[in-house]
């Protein structure tokens, strides 16, 4: 145990440089993907068939394709036809593009798990689907999609290790080239972990808490 604090000392502050980076791309990529994929539910669920069936190929297609090929695909295919990014803006727009499709299906199973019969309560008032959609659908939506949108953001943030495979120095980077310098595998993938965990832990209990808020609001 002595041993393992020493040598946390000595690796800590680097494995901390990284986590800031795991951080950063966790918080961007969810930004980026929280509006579309707000975007995609409502084309799905808009009850027109011009916006919901491309909108649907679109998520399953790329639902259906692994985090890294799209990684690689934005990173090493889209210079060749012209658009050049550094692994960082890569990196968070592959995140960002994948996760807003599995965000997309949440609101949209939210959306459905509204109750029928308040949809028609408004329709019976005379609401136009924009107003009821802001006034009646989303308000219970968002409360529903809660959950899973909190398992959601912990996917991503675990998921934010993909981007090191195109040399984002993220905590997972960090830990493999420092594990490749030293040898110490045990300690150093043993504080990854852990630095992990201090990451997901709270979050999970925050959004636990907030849940359980909107609970008593409703």
């Amino acid at each position: 145990m002595a041993s393992f604090i020493a040598q946390s000392s000595e690796y800590l502050p680097i494995l901390l440089k990284g986590l800031w980076l795991t951080i950063a791309v966790t918080v961007l990529a969810l930004c980026l993907s929280t509006v579309p994929g707000l975007t995609w539910a409502l084309l799905r669920t808009s009850g027109v068939p011009a916006l919901a069936t491309p909108t649907r190929i679109f998520v399953e297609l790329v639902r259906g394709i692994p985090i890294l090929v799209i990684l690689f695909y934005i990173y090493f295919v889209m210079p060749e036809i012209g658009l050049d990014l550094t692994a960082f803006q890569a990196g968070v727009i592959g995140l960002a593009l994948t996760y807003s499709c599995y965000i997309g299906e949440t609101f949209r199973a939210g959306i459905e798990a509204v109750d029928r019969g308040q949809i028609e309560a408004a329709k019976s008032i005379g609401m136009k689907r924009p107003l009821m959609m802001r006034r009646v659908i989303l308000p219970q939506a968002f409360r529903i999609v809660l959950p899973p949108y909190a398992n959601n953001l912990v996917m991503l943030l675990k998921d934010s290790s993909q981007v090191s495979v195109i040399s984002v120095a993220e905590l997972t980077m960090q830990g493999k080239m420092l594990a490749s310098s030293t040898f110490n595998n045990t300690t150093i993938f043993t504080l990854v972990a852990l630095l992990y965990l201090c990451l997901t832990i709270p979050l999970n209990l925050l959004m636990r808490q907030l849940e359980l808020k909107l609970g008593k609001a409703r």
